[in-house]
């Protein structure tokens, strides 16, 4: 019988051992139990929602190349339309400056003018000279007339000539620009 009692002894041994594994596995079951329950509140928190969707690079550049034909023309006309507006701009402050630079001019030969016509009058007048010697007011005003009408003249010739000179630079700029 020792031999039998030697087999018990062993297979308690083995009873004991397999009681020790078998607690040891259901302890680790419970503990994964504990970790896994929550694993469906985990896999929402950590779903990855995609916020940027990936296009090819062809789709990429026939919308780039769609765009740019669409807005081509009217980029096109708006620089046209700029170009326009400052080349009338250029215009108008050339024909200003003249216009200011005539006047100037008009305002010195006045100013020469009435000068020069004082002091004549007053050299006359104290030479003393007769009635004769002097114009008379019709004589004078006549004079005056006919200086003026030169002066608006003289003004029509030089406007004309910047007319001329203003025509000829924009036909400069219309053959540079073709």
């Amino acid at each position: 019988m020792s031999t039998a009692s030697g087999h018990a002894s062993t297979y308690s041994d083995c009873v004991a051992s397999l009681r020790t594994s078998l607690s040891f596995l259901e302890s680790s079951v419970s503990t994964l139990e504990n970790g896994v329950s929550d694993f469906p509140r985990l896999l929402n928190v950590l779903k990855t929602a995609r916020h940027y969707e990936l296009i090819p690079q062809n789709t990429l550049q026939t919308a780039e190349a769609s765009l740019r034909s669409e807005l081509a023309p009217a980029i096109t006309t708006l620089l046209d339309r700029a170009d326009a507006h400052i080349d009338r701009v250029d215009r108008r402050i050339d024909s200003l400056k003249a216009r200011a630079e005539l006047q100037q001019g008009r305002l010195a030969d006045t100013k020469q003018s009435s000068t020069s016509a004082s002091s004549s009058s007053r050299a006359q007048a104290n030479k003393g000279g007769s009635g004769s010697a002097q114009l008379d007011a019709s004589a004078k005003l006549r004079a005056r007339v006919l200086k003026q009408r030169r002066e608006a003249l003289q003004y029509s010739v030089e406007r004309l000539e910047l007319e001329v000179l203003q025509k000829e630079r924009e036909l400069r700029k219309r053959l540079d620009a073709t």
